[in-house]
């Protein structure tokens, strides 16, 4: 179920909370795993009893030995009968062996598993992926962080980092030996270091400046070794260093972009943004004293998505449903507007989540894949005049406050900076992959944010602000990074 956490099989099989799917996951057993800390078995009197009598106004609960020690019955349909409500006459159904030959699994959100074993001492608990074993994840103090050598474009180098991998041996052919990869500091540049670890042989260790130097001096031999044994060629060309370090497995990298500061690394690129599942623990000073540790930008000030003028506003980001034709979002919305909303006021906490954005600040991303065309969250926050909303962001500007505030139309303004959700996190992007749209449910305007393709897990969300043109003195630049970002968000 979880880290050190376990059940047997037929105990989650047979609680009435857990179902199967078609592929063999069992669902909700961590419901069931609750309610067992409070049930009682009525055979031995101890707790964890999930095993429950299918007969209406029956209390009777069971641990499942004890079940089948008491005589109760079992049938095909997943029926559960203590002795009181066993029918005198026998049915056709009956299982006479709870023996289960067939595939199945506890479904289990992975990203929370990993967290769980984040939080064990190290050495307690490892994560296995494959080939690969993750022993610990490492950290970046405040000064590798900003010096930027610690990072790459495309990978993070934490120091403490230490994973094992199973690879081919580096003394003999046709056998694998463990090798135990790790980073460290050294004179201010991270330091990689390979142990080669094979039975029978002697333990040796190769150290160079960047993964792909201190793997080429275990690959080169293993490849000589095997070409000379005239053996066929295992080295593929897309597989990387980083990749043999453990640096680049999907699960491994939402880890390393949730570690403290991260959000401050210089020309990296995001892949999957802070998770909310993972809290890491806070850094350690290596000083013991935060006072003595450089000073870092925690605030972090978004460009406003109103100016002060009356003659801006945005109607090219915010399209009536109702009057706009060719708006390829009006199909989704013809038959089922109302429907679709009420639904979204209840799911949007399982759409998506808030993290460090590469963008700018904080950002929304998604919690799940999402297809093209889908509610996602509603713009909310304080309806005022115009007129209201041009007095509350000079207020806002004089005391240094980040300004949310999105325009319905020339009279009315949603004000998110005091009273809004997450949505006024979605930040700006020339090539965005969703929209906002005005839509009218039950006479009252909604602003929605809706995909305009289909979103990945873990992709951030973002739309096209669309502000009016300046003159040079008044540009905002955009971060958005996109292949053609206009430079300027006005």
């Amino acid at each position: 179920m979880d880290v050190n956490k376990w059940i047997h099989l037929n105990c989650a099989l047979w609680s009435y909370e857990v179902y199967e799917t078609l592929n063999g996951a069992l669902m909700n057993v961590d419901l069931a795993f609750q309610r067992s800390q409070s049930s009682e078995c009525v055979v031995c009197r101890k707790r964890g009893a999930t095993l429950a009598c299918f007969k209406s106004r029956c209390t009777n609960s069971y641990h499942l030995p004890c079940a089948q020690a008491r005589g109760c019955m079992f049938y095909l349909d997943k029926t559960l009968l203590c002795p009181n409500h066993i029918p005198k006459v026998p049915m056709d159904n009956e299982l006479s062996s709870l023996v289960v030959l067939r595939r199945v699994y506890i479904n289990r959100d992975e990203d929370r598993q990993v967290a769980s074993m984040l939080h064990q001492e190290e050495g307690q608990c490892s994560l296995r992926i494959g080939s690969l074993i993750l022993h610990n994840i490492g950290q970046l103090l405040p000064h590798q962080i900003l010096c930027g050598k610690f990072n790459s474009k495309d990978y993070i180098y934490p120091v403490g980092f230490r994973t094992t991998r199973f690879y081919w041996s580096f003394f003999s052919l046709y056998r694998r030996c463990r090798y135990v990869c790790s980073i460290s500091d050294k004179d201010g540049q991270p330091e990689f270091k390979i142990q080669v670890i094979d039975a029978g042989h002697q333990e040796l260790v190769f150290k160079d400046t960047s993964p792909a130097a201190v793997w080429m001096h275990i690959l080169r031999p293993i490849e000589q070794k095997r070409r000379e044994a005239d053996l066929v060629k295992m080295f593929p060309t897309f597989k990387s260093a980083e990749e043999l370090f453990g640096l680049a497995d999907e699960n491994i990298v939402k880890i390393l972009e949730s570690l403290p500061g991260t959000d401050l690394l210089q020309n990296y690129t995001f892949k999957f943004g802070r998770s909310p599942l993972i809290e890491m623990p806070p850094a350690i000073n290596p000083t013991g004293c935060a006072r003595a540790e450089p000073k870092m930008r925690t605030h972090f000030r978004r460009p406003h998505t109103l100016q002060s003028t009356n003659s801006r506003s945005l109607p090219s980001t915010v399209t009536g449903v109702s009057g706009d034709m060719s708006s390829p979002y009006l199909k989704q919305f013809v038959h089922s507007k109302s429907q679709q909303y009420r639904r979204l006021r209840t799911d949007w906490k399982s759409l998506v989540y808030l993290g460090r954005s590469r963008i700018q600040g904080l950002g929304l991303y998604a919690a799940r894949d999402l297809e093209k065309h889908t509610m996602v969250i509603e713009y909310i926050g304080d309806l005022i005049r115009n007129e209201v909303a041009n007095r509350r962001e000079k207020e806002y500007e004089s005391q240094n406050r980040g300004v949310y505030m999105f325009r319905i139309d020339n009279d009315v303004v949603i004000d998110a900076t005091m009273a809004g959700g997450p949505a006024r996190y979605i930040n700006h992007s020339c090539s965005p992959n969703c929209v906002a749209e005005v839509v009218d449910i039950e006479k009252e305007s909604k602003i929605i944010i809706i995909t305009s393709r289909k979103i990945a897990k873990g992709e951030e969300l973002t739309y096209d602000y669309k502000f009016d043109f300046e003159d040079d003195q008044h540009k905002i630049p955009c971060n958005c990074g996109a292949v053609n970002c206009r430079k300027w968000m006005n």
